[in-house]
Formats: C-alpha cells, sequence, structure tokens
C-alpha cells in the first residue's frame, strides 16, 4: 500500500482500517491492469489509466466512489447511495464483496 495512504488510515479507528483494507484489496483484485494508487484531494484513489476508484473512510461508515455503483443499484437496495452516486457501507452492515468484485472490475475495464 502507498505510503501516503497508509499515513492517512493512521487517524481511524482498526475497524474502519479492517474493512478499507478489504475493500482495498477487491480493487486489487478486480483487474490485472496496473493500479495507480494515490491521494486526489487527500482522499485514497485507485487509478487505472483515466478510470478510478476512491474508498472514502468516516467514523461509521465507508464511501465507495466508482461509475458502474448506479449500475447495481438493484443489487445494492440494502445500502445507501449518496444522490452524487457513492455507495455507503455502514460499518454495521457486510461489505457486499460479491458485488463491489462486478463494480471494480466494471470501472476499471
Amino acid at each position: 500500500m502507498n505510503n501516503d495512504i497508509s499515513s492517512y488510515l493512521d487517524k481511524f479507528d482498526d475497524q474502519t482500517v479492517q474493512r478499507f483494507y478489504s475493500i482495498h484489496e477487491l480493487i486489487f483484485d478486480s483487474t490485472s491492469n496496473k493500479i495507480d494508487e494515490k491521494l486526489w484531494a487527500k482522499l485514497p484513489s485507485y487509478y487505472v489509466e483515466d478510470k478510478f476508484i476512491r474508498i472514502i473512510p468516516f467514523k461509521d461508515h465507508i464511501n465507495i466512489e466508482a461509475n458502474a455503483v448506479l449500475l447495481y443499484k438493484k443489487e445494492l437496495s440494502e445500502y445507501k447511495i449518496t444522490p452524487k452516486g457513492m455507495l455507503q457501507i455502514f460499518h454495521n452492515q457486510p461489505i457486499p464483496i460479491k458485488v463491489l468484485g462486478e463494480i471494480f472490475k466494471k470501472t476499471l475495464q
């Protein structure tokens, strides 16, 4: 993991960091393309050329910004999707691993 992103995560509790790492791993498993990992506007961001995914941790949830989120709205009906199309996964909800894998694959292809 990028040192800037590791340092960024230092301010979060263990549960948030563990959930972040689970999602981070899914991103890297979703493509064989080289992923450029960096902070963009102080937010952990993952790029393949001009396509990107952002994981934005908060105290009680994690937001995921990926272009393909809205394509899976039906499968994510138990989760909140913001007006800007970000998926919110609260810490009391399971991470939708299978659906996120599909979202990440479609976003980064």
